[in-house]
């Protein structure tokens, strides 16, 4: 996240270590960390070789690979700018220009800026007119909490975001407070793999790898909203996934592409 004195980003230093429970570091140029999968991985603004490298040997752990990029690599050469989609424009918390929903993008998933977090933006804002006045919603794997704070920009009561990244938490905490709607977000750290929150809710919405939700799609249990918008996967991987669907799914009602991304839309409503 950002954090004085730093005001945007530039480059990226990233450390992957072998190993979790190192603590974080307390540096003016840490931008975030998370474990993921028995590694952490450390980001800063500037090189931190030596403190890195401290914070290791001290903690028994090996740094097996470290990496400097431009920012908009780690952004996949997307240039992040205001974009607006119907009644809503977002915006770096940089950038001056007016906007509705301002983020930190941080260095995690869902920025907005990425084809399928547009595509479900683009299907919340046509379809949540569909739902209650004041809907409920659930945003699994939140990343920068961009759909849950547009959620409650478009009239959401109360919104459940989930990350298994605890930096995505952290990021959408910060950005929930930025936009002025942390009172209706609540954020939870879990593994979809190991526990799926209620999904009693008016919305569900879910951009994740394909695998994973092939994974979810067989729990009945994630079946339970009224109206489901789904992402993150490629035309490719639409067929494991219709195989994974239960016999009587709710009705498709759309599907689009953006680029390479699609998007489904489903449910009763």
């Amino acid at each position: 996240m950002l954090k004085p004195p730093h005001i945007h980003y530039s480059r990226l230093y990233t450390y992957h270590i072998d190993g979790t429970g190192l603590p974080p570091p307390a540096d003016p140029d840490l931008i975030g960390a998370w474990e993921e999968d028995g590694k952490t991985v450390i980001v800063f603004h500037t090189a931190r070789d030596n403190l890195v490298e401290n914070l290791c040997r001290r903690s028994g752990l090996k740094l097996f690979y470290r990496a400097e990029l431009d920012y908009d690599e780690w952004e996949m050469g997307r240039e992040i700018v205001p974009f607006t989609v119907g009644p809503l424009t977002v915006a770096p918390i940089w950038d001056p220009a007016p906007a509705s929903i301002r983020i930190d993008p941080s260095v995690v998933f869902g920025s907005g800026f990425h084809p399928s977090t547009r595509l479900c933006l683009e299907s919340l804002i046509n379809f949540h007119a569909r739902l209650p006045e004041h809907f409920t919603a659930l945003d699994l794997g939140c990343g920068t909490g961009l759909l849950a704070v547009g959620a409650a920009r478009l009239g959401a009561s109360s919104v459940t975001a989930a990350d298994h990244n605890s930096l995505a938490c952290a990021v959408t905490r910060q950005n929930a407070s930025y936009n002025s709607v942390e009172s209706r977000i609540q954020v939870r750290q879990v593994d979809l793999r190991k526990k799926l929150p209620s999904t009693r809710a008016d919305l569900l919405m879910a951009n994740l790898h394909h695998e994973l939700l092939a994974t979810l799609f067989e729990n009945p249990s994630f079946w339970q909203a009224r109206l489901f918008i789904l992402s993150g996967f490629m035309p490719g991987e639409e067929e494991a996934l219709l195989a994974a669907l239960p016999d009587q799914p709710p009705p498709f009602l759309a599907r689009r592409r953006l680029e390479k991304w699609c998007v489904w839309v489903l449910g009763k409503v």
